[in-house]
Order: structure tokens, then sequence, then C-alpha cells
């Protein structure tokens, strides 16, 4: 019995050793990324080039301890160089002028618009999760373990991500890699924004359509489409469109799908409005979640939507939001079996394989086989998938959706019901 309670101390000892090695760097400051092979990069007029060499975040390096403890992720693909166009605000799209910063929790992102109105946004590839670290995390010195959990999101999943989209007849934000060197054209927002490394892509709200639909209204986010049900205009929403784009998530791995992020072109069709969903923000798609502490922390119990991309799903429960509820409650089990025979049909091998064409080939060499055989087995078994979410979603009671950032209480007290029960 000493020696099975010495072993166990032991094991305990170097559990802990390992752990004070895994944390024992911490951040000091958010980092941008990484000029490659450009010498005194302030002074450098960077209209002589067409493309530079970056990395998006040399932060995610890690020894085989922190490896170990804190998962591989997608770490190579953060430290890789890749080419990337270099762009001007005033000559990108006739010119654009910048409307307004915004961002979430974890991303910078620039508000733009183009002369004929259209707004498109700059959202930063490397990440700031300061904003998410408790303060119990402060206290112990474990900053580092949130900061470090970024490298489970891929930096460059959104492109191939929207030519996936593309195949499923999804509608998607385009985004493009760019390179933002500092410019008079950035304003007061120079030295925050310049010279960092971007996803471009249409806003999820506007006045003025980019999508492909027709007699398009407006681009309204989930808080205004709200507000149109509530004043009485005849406002439905899409379900078939809003049920392939749920299950795709499925597919892709996308489990952080909260109505924040979710954009609505609205049709007007003779006496009715439609509401056309536009997913956005893909940052969690293909999210890998491995190593030690993460696979402590992230469970069924404490973080049951964050769920690691792997070829099974394997707690359906976590995936199946107060969104869904509140937008799809009741939908027939009929639609979400012929939507998942949809994206079967769609999603070829093929098309699959095409959509990573869309990656530099260092990136693609690091981790495009991998999710290339995930997305063809979550493809294969979407329909028995989308049977569970049916009846997950079925057995759901209705319960406020609260979305994020809004101080409208009676917004947030009337979306506890379903979005067809707002008369």
């Amino acid at each position: 019995m000493k020696k099975i309670a010495l072993a166990i101390v032991a094991a305990l000892l170097l559990f802990g050793f390992l752990v004070f090695l895994s944390i024992r760097e911490t951040s000091e400051e958010f980092r941008t990324c990484e000029i490659l092979n450009i010498a005194d990069v302030e002074k450098r007029d960077f209209r002589e080039y067409d493309s530079v060499l970056v990395a998006a975040n040399s932060l995610y390096d890690a020894d085989w301890v922190k490896r170990f403890m804190q998962g591989e992720q997608y770490r190579d693909a953060w430290g890789t160089p890749v080419q990337v166009p270099i762009i001007f605000l005033d000559t990108l799209l006739g010119g654009l002028k910048v409307i307004e910063e915004g961002g979430g929790m974890q991303t910078h992102s620039l508000e733009v618009e183009d002369p004929l109105g259209i707004r498109y946004t700059f959202r930063s590839i490397t990440k700031d999760p300061t904003k998410l670290i408790p303060d119990i995390a402060r206290d112990l010195g474990l900053e580092n373990v949130v900061v470090d959990g970024i490298s489970a999101q891929h930096p460059y999943a959104s492109v191939p991500v929207a030519k996936l989209a593309e195949y499923a007849k999804i509608v998607h934000t385009h985004p493009k890699i760019y390179f933002v060197p500092k410019q008079s054209q950035l304003g007061e927002y120079n030295e925050k924004y310049g010279n960092r490394l971007y996803l471009f892509e249409y806003e999820s709200e506007g006045a003025v359509n980019w999508t492909p639909f027709e007699n398009i209204l407006e681009i309204l986010d989930t808080e205004d489409v709200q507000e149109w049900k509530m004043e009485g205009k005849p406002i439905t929403v899409d379900k078939s469109a809003l049920i392939r784009a749920r299950l795709f998530d499925l597919i892709i791995g996308d489990w952080d799908r909260h109505a924040k992020q979710w954009g609505w072109a609205v049709e007007q069709k003779s006496d009715s409005l439609v509401a056309h969903p536009i997913p956005a923000d893909r940052d969690n798609a293909f999210f890998k979640l491995e190593g030690v502490l993460p696979t402590i922390i992230s469970n069924d119990i404490l973080l049951p939507e964050m769920q690691t991309f792997e070829k099974d799903i394997e707690y359906m429960p976590g995936l199946v939001r107060p969104f869904d509820v509140y937008f799809l409650k009741g939908v027939s089990l009929e639609q979400f079996i012929e939507e998942s025979k949809f994206l079967q049909v769609a999603l070829t091998n093929t098309a699959i394989m095409e959509a990573f064409k869309v990656w530099p080939q260092a990136i693609k060499a690091l981790n495009g086989k991998e999710i290339i055989e995930k997305l063809k087995a979550r493809r294969d078994g979407i329909v028995d998938y989308a049977k569970n979410f049916h009846r997950i979603l079925d057995e759901r009671p209705l319960e406020p959706l609260v979305l994020k950032g809004s101080e409208n209480l009676e917004m947030n007290e009337s979306m506890a019901k379903c979005f067809d029960c707002l008369d």
C-alpha cells in the first residue's frame, strides 16, 4: 500500500510540475502578425510591393511540455509564413472609407464602406482574448492557458468554409486574407490597425444588398429582425435555409453559433417579408482542442458546446442552442432529413478537396488531409445527426434568447418565445 501511495504522490507531483512548466510563460501583450524578411517595417513603403510574407502569430509556438499539457492544436498553422496580398483602402474596390470600429470579445475589426454604400469588415486574424480571462485565472496565474486556447482555432478556416458553403448553396460573406499596412486612410485607427493581417469580408448587416437575392430591403442583425416582428411587420424566416446552414455548421465543426453571429437578408415577396440567414464569423470552424489541461476544462458539464472537430460528433445536446429552439422549434423532421440529404449530395469528395485549394500550399500540407477526412466522415453521418438534432430540439423548452451585448431587456424577454409566437 505504501508503494501505491508513493506512486500516486509521485504522479501528482510530476503532473503539477508539468502544469507549472506549461504555464510558466505568460504573454505580456497582444501580439500582431509577424512580418518576415522585411527590415525597418515602420519605414517601409508597402506601395512598392504587391504581397508580403507573414505568419499569423508566433505566440503559440511551444516546447514539448506545453504541447503535451495544453495541446498541439493548430500551433504550426499560426506560425507558418504565408504569402498575402497587400491592400490600401484608397484603391480597393474603388476606395473604402472607415465607418466605425467594431469587434467582439476576441476580434478587432473595422467596418468600411465602398462608393456604392456596400459595407465590409476587416476582422483581425490574430485574436485578443484578454477580455475572456476570468479573475480566478488571473489570480492563479493561468492567463497563459486562456490566451493559448486561441491556438485551437484555425487562423485560415473561414476561407475554405466559404468555398464549401458555395457548394452547399449557403450564403457566405466571401472572406479574403489581406495584409493592411499603416496608411493615412486609416486615420485615427492607423496605429492600432496598421501592419496587420485581416480577413476582409462583407458585413452581415447594412442598407445595400450584396447577396444573391433580389428585392432585398435591408440586411439586418438578429435583434433588428426581432424588432420588425414585434412591430407587426409580416416577416418570416427562411427555415429551410436556416436548417441547411445549421446542419452545415455540424459538418464543419463550428460550435459557436449564437444569435449575434447571424445576419438576415430581408426580401420583399408580395405582401410578406422573408428573412434569409447569413452565417458570419467562422473563427471556430475546424476547432481542435487537445492537451491535458483543455481536456479537463472542456467537458459535457462545464462547456458542453465547446467541442473539438473529430470524425464523429460525441455530444449533440451541447450543439443545440437557444437560437435553434427560438427559430426552428416545430419544424418537421422531414425538413431536417431533406436538407441533410441535400448536403450529402452537394458536398462530394471532389467538392471538399477543391475547397481547400484556396489555402496556401504550406497550410494545406499541414492540416488539409486531416480536416478533409473529418469533413467526409461528418458528411456521411449528417442524416443521423440531423435526426438527433431534431429530436433534441423537439424536447427542449423555450428559453430566453439573450443577445450578447444587448441592453434591451424587453427584447431579450420576448425571445423566451419562439419566433413564430411573437404575435
